[in-house]
């Protein structure tokens, strides 16, 4: 009977993976947040130091939120796994340097709350998080989420001014910042939108540990390249060519940040290859046709919240392609 009840042990099973790893959640998140140092380090440099009690206060309130929920739900406590205080810091990341710190507390609400914990928890939401946090502050607080400081640098008096994609919505050509001085990060915007070398460091160093994969990345800016360079070769702009504006909507805006840090979360992004390679292309293809033919100026936010609500149709039909070449 004895032996019985043992073999009966040994076949008790737990649902995959089961490949035996040091990597968790936590390692996982914090190796994330030190790919996402770099650029912070850059926007305090070009903003100041607000930033980082901006970055601090969205970290601290998003894990406070999540602590309370589950404390308040008597659910097992999360908020060691810095899946909260990431979402936090992408928040602070998205938005102006400026922005009071009492908006960005609701915006960690937002996500943490009703876009995460009432779905569920970690792992369980539809959306990214911090990606409808950043909307909803946008929707909310129209005036304050688009009034962006200038770098302390800038040869001006002004204290706020347009961003580059807001100068081309203008079509003040003349006025845009040069593609070396976007990609140090000389310009004005939100936190983590100003140096595209910071965010391919991050994003290098995150392919190097393993974190993330580099199809979305690769399809989603490949995709924003490609289709501005044909935009601007059959409607050419005084004094740029093709190439240079395809280069200069790569490194303008939120599409390095959003490509590597946003649109490779694993929860809200497809499976396999093939399904990322779709969801990658989708969000260029909205982020273009947004930016060229839509009255607001910027469109990663919306483009990957768009996508992230396609995944599940995604994952479905690039799933039953993959189980059909199987058989054959």
């Amino acid at each position: 009977m004895d032996n019985k009840n043992k073999f009966h042990d040994n076949l008790i099973v737990s649902s995959a993976p089961h490949i035996v790893s040091d990597t968790d959640t936590t390692r996982v998140m914090a190796t994330v947040i030190v790919a996402l140092v770099p650029a912070l380090c850059v926007g305090i440099y070009v903003f100041g130091i607000r930033v980082l009690a901006l970055a601090i206060a969205c970290m601290l309130s998003s894990s406070f939120f999540e602590w309370g929920y589950n404390r308040l739900l008597k659910r097992p406590q999360t908020v060691g796994d810095l899946s909260a205080a990431l979402t936090g810091l992408l928040i602070a990341m998205n938005v102006p340097s400026t922005l009071p710190i009492w908006m960005g507390v609701v915006g960690s609400f937002v996500a943490i709350v009703i876009v995460k914990q009432l779905y569920g928890g970690i792992g369980r939401n539809f959306v990214n998080p911090a990606i409808t946090g950043r909307i909803v502050l946008f929707i909310s607080f129209a005036s304050e989420m688009s009034t962006w400081p200038v770098p302390k640098m800038a040869d001006t008096d002004a204290l706020t001014g347009p961003t580059p994609l807001g100068h081309l919505a203008a079509k003040e050509f003349e006025k845009l910042p040069s593609n070396l001085d976007m990609f140090l990060g000389f310009i004005g915007g939100s936190v983590g939108e100003v140096s595209a070398i910071a965010l391919i460091i991050g994003g290098l160093f995150l392919v190097w540990k393993k974190i993330i994969s580099p199809v979305i990345p690769c399809a989603f800016i490949g995709t924003v390249f490609v289709l501005t360079l044909i935009y601007y070769s059959a409607n050419p702009v005084s004094g740029h060519n093709a190439f240079s504006m395809a280069l200069f909507h790569i490194l303008a805006g939120g599409v390095m940040l959003g490509a590597i840090f946003m649109a490779t979360d694993y929860v809200t992004t497809p499976k396999l290859t093939s399904g990322q390679i779709i969801f990658g292309i989708g969000c260029g293809l909205i982020t273009v046709v947004i930016r060229l033919w839509a009255s607001y100026p910027e469109g990663v936010s919306f483009s990957i919240l768009l996508m992230n609500i396609c995944t599940p149709l995604i994952n479905r039909v690039t799933f039953k392609r993959y189980i059909k070449g199987g058989a054959k």
